[in-house]
């Protein structure tokens, strides 16, 4: 028996025989610590139980005993149709998780005064002056990160749950986690693509959550020879309806003259769909993608070493380099453009391309902070049991407080592929 706060896990099998990623079997309490990704089953989609979102709250019932299903009307058993779900699901969160650990950095401060710091400057000195002082710091820059409750509750009555099957009542749990992994995947998304800037109520006092470099007044801070105007923003468009080698070159521009360069010890992920994926692995130095002629870039595109073999022209060199990893952090690479890795999957929104400039999983560098509660015992998906001591999953609920801000306004950068103005996308 499981223990409050265990956690057990097993491998398991497609109907290949190949294993697949270890899935998490949550015990009777969820892990307090930030666990994204362990879904099971969403039972909406069989027609046996309500959806179990985050947004849902109020609208569902109770699990009674007439609700207690052991096969399909055709014959088949839930059990080995749940537990084929489990295997395609979990590949699918797996991913979601790793790429939001890309993204983001953890908080628990409500405000951050961040330091812009000004240049010194020698001055030549005279037989009988004194020498001008100087403050390390020039003025400081307040951003602020939002913060939200959100629940969910899981209603059982107590015969159901005499009767019912561990894999029913661990499937409501599992729907839960999904929409909790949901949940925060979507809110790191937006913070990210959403050019417009938030407000937060902090202890009584409006503070901004910023977005990255939007064209709101802000002058980023100087790097090295670069210098920039109140106008600067990173929510590009590509100007035409395809994407082209200048517009990653444009892209990467924007975020190296900050200093989110390599040499600074970022590294560069390009998220795109498979839409704009299809014509970036064609680009070519010289090459031409367009009615409008030739419009090559600075780099070529260099399919990963997982990408399948392929026949070369024999005086074909690959040079200055080498070819990108099959992974970073997990996450699967199709190849690269320069300095970019470029990650493609359907998640992405189409017709849209985000570059960020990322030190690792959950590191500073991150451009989206990820804010929980500064009590350590309110972070992460809670499960709150209900009332009654001796039946603890009858009135329970899941709760989850968390929010979003950009404190690395100049470390990504997004474009849409349209001839018209940007317009974000909704994630949902």
């Amino acid at each position: 028996m499981m223990g409050p706060g265990s956690v057990s896990t097993l491998p398991l099998r497609t109907k290949w025989g190949k294993e697949s990623p270890t899935l998490y079997m949550p015990g009777s309490v969820v892990p307090s610590k930030l666990e994204m990704g362990r879904m099971l089953v969403k039972l909406s989609d069989l027609g046996i139980f309500p959806s179990a979102l985050a947004s849902d709250v109020g609208q569902g019932g109770y699990m009674a005993a007439g609700d207690l299903l052991t096969q399909t009307i055709d014959g088949f058993d839930l059990n080995n149709i749940w537990t084929e779900f489990q295997q395609a699901i979990a590949l699918v969160n797996q991913q979601r998780t790793l790429l939001t650990q890309l993204l983001t950095f953890p908080v628990t401060s409500n405000v951050e005064r961040v330091a812009q710091i000004s240049q010194a400057s020698f001055e030549e000195a005279s037989e009988y002056g004194e020498p001008r002082g100087i403050r390390p710091v020039g003025s400081f820059f307040t951003l602020g990160y939002d913060f939200k409750d959100y629940d969910v509750a899981a209603r059982f009555t107590w015969k159901f749950l005499r009767d019912a099957p561990a894999s029913q009542v661990e499937a409501i749990n599992a729907m839960v986690i999904e929409a909790d992994n949901r949940l925060i995947y979507n809110k790191v998304m937006d913070a990210l693509y959403n050019p417009a800037n938030r407000v937060a109520d902090i202890n009584g006092q409006d503070v901004n959550v910023y977005a990255l470099y939007n064209n709101d007044g802000t002058v980023p801070p100087k790097y090295k020879t670069n210098t920039f105007a109140g106008t600067h923003t990173h929510y590009l468009t590509s100007g035409n309806v395809n994407v082209d080698p200048r517009d990653l070159d444009e892209m990467y521009e924007h975020v190296r003259h900050h200093g989110y360069s390599f040499e600074n010890g970022v590294q560069h992920l390009l998220l795109v769909n498979t839409v704009e994926a299809n014509r970036i692995a064609q680009f070519r130095m010289a090459g031409t993608y367009s009615a409008g002629g030739t419009v090559g870039g600075q780099y070529d595109f260099i399919p990963s070493v997982a990408m399948p073999a392929m026949f070369l022209p024999k005086d074909v060199v690959i040079f200055n380099g080498q070819q990108a990893p099959a992974r970073i952090s997990g996450l699967p690479v199709i190849g690269s453009y320069g300095p970019m890795l470029v990650l493609v999957d359907d998640m992405f929104p189409a017709g849209y391309m985000a570059l960020l400039a990322s030190g690792g999983p959950e590191n500073l560098r991150n451009p989206v902070g990820l804010r929980e509660h500064g009590n350590a015992s309110f972070r992460g998906l809670r499960l709150v049991k209900g009332p009654n001591p001796d039946y603890p999953l009858i009135d329970s609920f899941y709760q989850r407080s968390f929010g979003t801000g950009i404190r690395q306004r100049g470390g990504a950068v997004i474009m849409q592929v349209t001839a018209g103005a940007y317009a974000a996308p909704t994630f949902v």
